[in-house]
């Protein structure tokens, strides 16, 4: 993987910057996006001894905004090897009826339309050069309902969907698609989805061992680094401590 170019969205904290983590260690050029701009910019000083890193303060729900970030890229990051769709999230867990549709339309909008937006912008690319990979952030969610889990589910059900017709286009190039289904992961992701309410994002993971960022960004990190011909389409991987539901949990006293 020495001296591939790694495009990583949300990668302000959670899997996005452990996957600069350990595509770091190897040598290899990162661009890295996010909303926030002060822990990108920390990330960025981290990193810096170890490899270029470039970083961009972008909401992938701008259309227009991650058009200019990709097309003004320094000449020496516009080859991008690899795409990493992260940038994501949950809002609430309010049944349908009585859901914020803010909230609703945000998991649309950073989801899906942000996920496509970075694809169509980075995909003529790879397309032209005949290598690459996208790996698309998707979720258990996708597969598995819960209740409360409405358009978080049905976004991530589209990331799995978008993921495996994205494959069925580039058959007959040599630019790779894969889609990681994650089950419980305790990074920021409750505390974004309970809008800042510790309290209850630590219910979510207590007298668990729920995956790490680090397990997530490992998986990743296997998965581009297989042999050329090879393409893992979907991965899905859960805690020991969880099976098919989100709310089939196993909890240590």
């Amino acid at each position: 993987m020495n001296e591939k170019t790694i495009f990583i969205t949300g990668a302000s904290a959670g899997f996005g910057a452990a996957c600069a983590r350990i595509f770091s260690a190897q040598g290899n050029r990162l661009i890295l996006t996010a909303r926030r701009s002060d822990p990108l910019l920390t990330l960025q000083r981290e990193l810096s001894g170890k490899t270029e890193v470039h970083v961009i303060p972008l909401d992938v729900r701008d259309r227009v905004a991650v058009k200019d970030a990709v097309e003004s890229l320094p000449e020496r990051f516009r080859d991008i090897d690899v795409l990493i769709n992260n940038a994501g999230l949950a809002l609430g867990l309010e049944p349908a009826h009585k859901v914020d549709l803010d909230d609703w339309e945000t998991m649309v909008d950073t989801n899906i339309k942000g996920l496509m937006y970075c694809t169509r912008q980075i995909l003529p690319g790879m397309v032209a050069r005949n290598r690459g990979h996208i790996v698309n952030l998707g979720s258990v969610a996708g597969s598995w309902p819960y209740p409360g889990g409405n358009v978080y589910g049905g976004t991530k059900a589209f990331v799995e969907q978008f993921s495996l017709n994205l494959r069925c286009d580039l058959l007959g190039t040599r630019v790779r698609v894969t889609c990681i289904q994650p089950g419980m992961a305790e990074t920021e992701f409750s505390k974004v989805r309970f809008k800042g309410n510790e309290k209850m994002a630590s219910q979510v993971y207590s007298g668990t061992e729920a995956l790490t960022a680090e397990d997530i960004a490992e998986t990743i990190y296997w998965v581009i680094n297989r042999p050329e011909h090879v393409n893992i389409n979907t991965l899905e991987l859960m805690s020991i401590d969880q099976a098919w539901s989100p709310f089939a949990v196993h909890r240590r006293k």
